[in-house]
Formats: C-alpha cells, sequence, structure tokens
C-alpha cells in the first residue's frame, strides 16, 4: 500500500492500521544539517470540493520569504477527525514539488508524534518525503500537560510517554509542538521559538496559511 496515496476500499480502520506502521518509521533523532538554510511551512485551505496547498520557503536566519508555491486538487478523502493526512498529503506533496529551493526542515499546521495512533500529518509528510518534519498545532488531540516550571514550554505525556512539548508564547498563545520526523522533540521546540515573530504563530506557517488563502479566495471569485 501507498501511504501518499489512496487505494479502493480504502477505510478509516485501514487509515489507522496505517497509522500505526508509519509511527515505526519515526526517527528521533536530528538528521538536519549543521546550519539550518531553509525552514518550509505547509498550509491547505478549502473551497467546494477542492484542496489548494501552499508551501513556503524562509530563510531560517532572517524568516525572509525564499520562495512559495501552491497547488490545487481534488478532495478525495472526507474530513474524519485524527485522519488528516489522507485529506491534505495528496495537495501538499503536488505543492512541495513544485519548490525550487529545498528546504531543511519542514513546519506543519497539525500533529506529528503527539497523535492518538501516533502518526499525525507532519509525521505521515515526514516519513513519505524521507525530511525532517515538526508538527506545530493549535489544540491537543490527546495526552495531559505537565507543569510549566517557570519555562515556557510543559511536556505532553500520554500513559508515561513524552509525546510532545506544549510552548507558550509572548502573545500568550499556546502551540503544542511534536516530532514529525528525523528531528528531536527538544530540537523541535528550539526551531518553531526560533520561527515565532507575530501573532504567536512560526513565520513559515503563517505564510503558507495566507498564500493557501489567498489562492482559495482567487477562486472563489472565479479568477
Amino acid at each position: 500500500m501507498s501511504f501518499a496515496c489512496l487505494k479502493s476500499g480504502f477505510s478509516v480502520g485501514k487509515a489507522h492500521k496505517a497509522q500505526l506502521r508509519l509511527s515505526k518509521l519515526i526517527v528521533f533523532e536530528d538528521r538536519l544539517p549543521r546550519e539550518i538554510r531553509y525552514v518550509a511551512g505547509v498550509d491547505t485551505a478549502y473551497v467546494g470540493d477542492l484542496a489548494i496547498s501552499a508551501a513556503v520557503v524562509l530563510d531560517f536566519k532572517n524568516l525572509n520569504l525564499v520562495e512559495a508555491q501552491t497547488a490545487i486538487r481534488k478532495v478525495a478523502f472526507p474530513y474524519v477527525p485524527t485522519l488528516l493526512s489522507f485529506r491534505e498529503l495528496p495537495p501538499t506533496i503536488a505543492c512541495i514539488k513544485k519548490l525550487k529551493t529545498q528546504p531543511d526542515v519542514f513546519l506543519v499546521d497539525g500533529q506529528g508524534f503527539a497523535h492518538p495512533y501516533r502518526c499525525g500529518f507532519a509525521s505521515h509528510l515526514g516519513v513519505v518525503l524521507g525530511k525532517p518534519a515538526i508538527g506545530v498545532a493549535k489544540s491537543r488531540l490527546v495526552g495531559e500537560i505537565e507543569t510549566f516550571q517557570n519555562r515556557d514550554f510543559a511536556y505532553l505525556r500520554d500513559r508515561g510517554e513524552i509525546i510532545g512539548a506544549v510552548l507558550k508564547t509572548a502573545t500568550g498563545k499556546v502551540l503544542y509542538v511534536s516530532v514529525g520526523h528525523m528531528v528531536s522533540l527538544e530540537t523541535a521546540v528550539k526551531i518553531v521559538r526560533h520561527c515565532i515573530r507575530r501573532n504567536g504563530v512560526p513565520e513559515p506557517i503563517r505564510l503558507a496559511h495566507e498564500t493557501a488563502t489567498a489562492e482559495r479566495n482567487r477562486i472563489a471569485r472565479g479568477g
């Protein structure tokens, strides 16, 4: 079975089993270059039966935009909680394939390992691409938050296992950070912290969201 696309006879049960298999492939160690040059953000917007994915690449040091691409695909999978990746993976990969600048790490608006089946969108994308990826979510799917203990982050645990971290931003927003693939949790938190500039949202994800939304609005207007 290809994890990047849907097959006939696909079901929620099969998808959850695929996530469990994929979770065994997640690498929790840093496989990043010594110096990160480019960081990417991905996001998807919808209009009618179309999914509009955006991928943006930023210079990691100054967070200036280097490149932005979009891709449009017909929605092939309904919205099902815990199965976001099967809905958004095809248009996202199509968009990433357009990039001329190859990022060193992807920031994904969704969960990574902090997922009931231990394989959210960030992990699914990272494993399929064979690239470092980090999940940055606005809400919690599973787990209990430990005390912050005078830090800006606290660990997220599920049944005694650390599955992610909860990061408090200067604006008061809370982000749920988890390993996607080929990055340690400690490094993931550092990267996300570095990428926050305004509104408490990491710049790669903020710009990807704006890019996808602008393209969605253009399509909705018939442009």
